[in-house]
This record gives structure tokens, C-alpha cells and sequence, in this order.
């Protein structure tokens, strides 16, 4: 079934670290050709061991689907020093805000991902969030970690300490601003 093995394809080798969109930080742990429906393919097979996961891509479709390198050291302080702003929450339906958080934390972009992690982070002292909004936060929070992981060379919970810490000097939302953000009528159900 598999012809032959190489190393390296399209500035990606064997043994590095890459960000795939749909999954996050996972690894290439090789590189081979495999013929499928008589055409022979060439494949990057990416382990992503956080989810017991392989994934088998067409070095072809890399740019389609959005593969990359990690992030460079001043892209991670970039999405650190987001985390530490202002939560911006639009004044949609949460259902709308769901939908482009979700797109963001998809893009594989460190920097959207990072301003879903601010949007959503409550602190001790602010109100409860929903179930779907702490899963997003979790799902956002696991992909920024686990790439700043990677590229800082730290363990998952140095990485999530981290981005707690920088979590902690954004401005503090007030009780008040989350009941206004969320009682917010929705703007198109005015139009």
C-alpha cells in the first residue's frame, strides 16, 4: 500500500509540529505516498495525540484546508497581549456570537482564537456563563494553550498558566456590563 517515505514536502518535514485548523497543534509523523481509486496520492500523516487522532492530508490540499507552521514567538506575545484587553461582545444573539466564535477558533489564526478566549473569560467575581458558552471558552483556551505550548516549549499547564495570568490584568467586567452585553436587545430583530 505505501510505495515509498520522504522526509520533508513544501516546507513541511517529519517530526514538526503544525497547526491544522479543524484540530490544532499536531505533529507530522510522516510523509508517504498512498495509491487511493488508482491515483497515487502523497500524504502528510499528522498525529494529534491530545485526541487519539491521525489524519491523513494531501500534500496537495495543505493550503486549501489551511495548514501552517506554528505561530513565530512574536505572534504568541501578540495573543498573550490580546487576552489582556477589553472583552469586546457584540450586542447579537448569542446563537450569532456563537457561530463566529466557533469560525475563529476553526481559522487556526492565534490572534482570533486569543480574542475568543478574552471575550469569554469570566472571572470569580462575574456571573456564571451558559454551558455552550464555557465549552467554546474550554475549546479556545485548549487551542491557544497548546500552541503556545509548542512554540514556548512549556508543558499544557505552564501554557494555560500563562494565558491565566495575562487573562487576569485585562479590565474587570462588572456584574453590570455582562447583564447589559447579554439583556442587549438583538440589533436585526429591530431591522
Amino acid at each position: 500500500m505505501v510505495a515509498k517515505k520522504t522526509t520533508q514536502r513544501l516546507g513541511f518535514k517529519t517530526g514538526e509540529f503544525v497547526v491544522y485548523p479543524a484540530h490544532g497543534v499536531g505533529m507530522i509523523v510522516a510523509i508517504e505516498e498512498q495509491e487511493v481509486a488508482g491515483l497515487t496520492l502523497e500524504l502528510f500523516v499528522i498525529s494529534f495525540e491530545q485526541d487519539k487522532l491521525t489524519l491523513r492530508v494531501p500534500v496537495a490540499k495543505i493550503k486549501s484546508v489551511g495548514m501552517r507552521h506554528l505561530a513565530e514567538e512574536d505572534m504568541v506575545t501578540q495573543a498573550l497581549t490580546t487576552v489582556t484587553g477589553r472583552a469586546r461582545v457584540k450586542r447579537t444573539m448569542w446563537s450569532r456570537r456563537a457561530q463566529e466564535y466557533e469560525a475563529k477558533i476553526n481559522s487556526g489564526d492565534l490572534i482570533a482564537i486569543s480574542e475568543v478566549v478574552r471575550d469569554l473569560y469570566r472571572s470569580e467575581e462575574q456571573p456564571e456563563q451558559s454551558y455552550s458558552e464555557r465549552q467554546l471558552f474550554e475549546q479556545a483556551m485548549d487551542r491557544m494553550s497548546r500552541e503556545i505550548s509548542a512554540v514556548n516549549k512549556l508543558t499544557l499547564t505552564e501554557a494555560i498558566q500563562l494565558i491565566q495570568r495575562n487573562l487576569a490584568k485585562s479590565p474587570k467586567r462588572t456584574k453590570a456590563d455582562a447583564v447589559e452585553a447579554d439583556a442587549a436587545p438583538d440589533e436585526e430583530a429591530a431591522a
